[in-house]
């Protein structure tokens, strides 16, 4: 009997926009009451939103998959290479803050679609660029981030609003197993078309019809308005009764649109868990975004000193290092965003610091293997491909983790600035930057030296033991977050 009145109710006060109330505050929030396990309407939604997110990562990797042919095709130095990535990137974090603002206000469904639609149009088009034109070619990587943006910022607060804490950061485990298994599609697609068609452009033509099915089940499948699940929410059941009208002076988390954008990033600003795991974030992006666009064409300089393939003189380069490389990235990304979250889940009971420890952890064991990974690679690659596989796996532990991490540190209504600000930071002074800079510092030490195959690939080896020690910069910044995070999780329930 409580069950079919608990259905009846959340029928009744389906309601609420996936964005904030109206701005004047007048409507009364909905309410929604605690269930065992989430309904069809749930899951089909995280469906959605999943394979959403593996598209908008197949679209992020096409581009490092097959960075030989590109750097051919346009006659690139490294620093020009890594622009690619830097200038989506850049686009990418100078948009998600916009995109947090409207997803606290407006309604989240028609801004996740609006962007898919965009940057499904835009990789289309770009597909038909010529040799001639890489600036254009560079300006639509820049229009893809923008689209990308919309989805990463909003998408994870609407599986904070469906789910309650326990259930969530199992949901969001999910979610971002996408983010590898996306990856690793995307190098695999675009080698995989590149090599098989003879034409890298080809590469550019699949997602975008995977992004149309995406709108279609977007429209079809997610309702237009949700309510959330919050302890606030539920205070206000009481014996099986919803209490309909809410008295002004009670918590409302809802009424995002009475603060401004300033006054949330001056609170945000003053948590110290926030800060520090963004932090530690921004370390992780540094590294997987160096990683991401430099290492198959790092295997492949390796493997060239060492003999084991000729330098690429062909119009289609060979693509085995993109296809490993991203079956490594599929492989150990799902099985390090799951341990992660089982971690998470087993030691939180016995340590309330326990998610922080974790990420640090993770990331110092992730920079002794590349480091490793590094060192071996001019004498024994098999080793070189193990190191990696251990470093992107205890990286991909932390992934699920750090945004369980925020939202339960951040109030719910702050939640999309707060990813959109994390967003920011984290890519432009991680992954905004550092294709860039390996690329220009890898530029570096072959102008001083003779060109030479040895050079070229121990520039890129000189360029990037950086990323070991952000590694341990990042895993000090999360240790930093064990010391604040019982305090800020309290003051966020409160």
């Amino acid at each position: 009997e409580h069950e079919d009145t608990d259905l009846l109710l959340q029928e009744q006060l389906e309601g609420q926009d996936y964005g904030a109330a109206a701005a004047d505050g007048t409507q009364c929030p909905s309410v929604s009451v605690s269930r065992n396990s989430p309904t069809k309407k749930d899951c089909l939604v995280v469906a959605v939103l999943c394979f959403g997110n593996l598209i908008n990562f197949i679209d992020w990797f096409i581009v490092p998959g097959i960075l030989l042919d590109l750097q051919k095709y346009f006659r690139l130095s490294d620093g020009e290479t890594g622009l690619l990535q830097t200038v989506f990137t850049l686009c990418y974090m100078l948009a998600a803050p916009i995109f947090g603002y409207l997803g606290d206000r407006y309604n989240r469904k028609i801004i996740l679609g609006a962007g898919i639609f965009f940057w499904s149009g835009v990789t289309l088009g770009s597909s038909f660029i010529t040799e001639s034109h890489y600036r254009i070619f560079v300006l639509s990587r820049g229009l893809v981030g923008i689209g990308s943006a919309s989805y990463s910022t909003i998408a994870p607060t609407i599986i904070a609003d469906l789910f309650e804490e326990g259930k969530r950061t199992t949901v969001l485990s999910i979610f971002y197993i996408f983010i590898p298994v996306g990856s690793g599609c995307g190098y695999i697609l675009a080698a995989g078309v590149a090599e098989s068609t003879g034409d890298w452009h080809w590469a550019f033509r699949v997602t975008p019809c995977m992004g149309g099915l995406a709108l279609l089940l977007l429209i079809l499948l997610v309702p237009h308005r949700i309510q959330r699940r919050t302890a606030a929410h539920r205070a206000l059941s009481i014996s099986g009764t919803i209490q309909r009208e809410v008295p002004d002076e009670m918590p409302d988390v809802h009424r995002a649109a009475k603060t401004t954008w300033c006054q949330d990033v001056g609170s945000l600003a003053q948590n110290c868990s926030f800060v520090c795991s963004s932090l530690g974030l921004t370390a992780m992006a540094f590294v997987t975004g160096a990683l991401g666009v430099w290492m198959p064409l790092f295997l492949y300089r390796a493997q060239v000193v060492q003999g084991i393939v000729p330098p690429c003189l062909q119009e289609s380069c060979n693509s085995s290092n993109s296809l490993i490389f991203g079956a490594i990235t599929i492989g150990t990304g799902i099985l390090g965003i799951i341990a992660g979250a089982e971690a998470a889940r087993r030691l939180r009971k016995i340590n309330n610091k326990a998610d922080p420890l974790i990420c640090a952890t993770s990331m110092f064991t992730s920079a002794l293997c590349l480091y490793i990974a590094l060192m071996v690679a001019q004498t024994n690659i098999l080793s070189t491909f193990i190191f990696i596989a251990f470093g992107e796996l205890f990286l991909s532990v932390n992934w699920a983790v750090v945004t369980d991490i925020l939202l339960y540190v951040v109030t719910p209504r702050r939640q999309s600035t707060a990813i959109a600000l994390q967003i920011l930071v984290s890519h432009l002074l991680g992954d905004a930057g550092s294709p860039y800079l390996i690329g220009m510092i890898s530029n570096a030490v072959q102008a001083r030296n003779i060109p030479s195959l040895q050079w070229s690939f121990q520039s890129m080896q000189y360029s990037f033991v950086i990323c070991a020690f952000v590694g341990v910069l990042g895993g000090g910044f999360f240790l930093l977050t064990s010391f604040y995070i019982e305090e800020d999780r309290e003051e966020a329930q409160r």
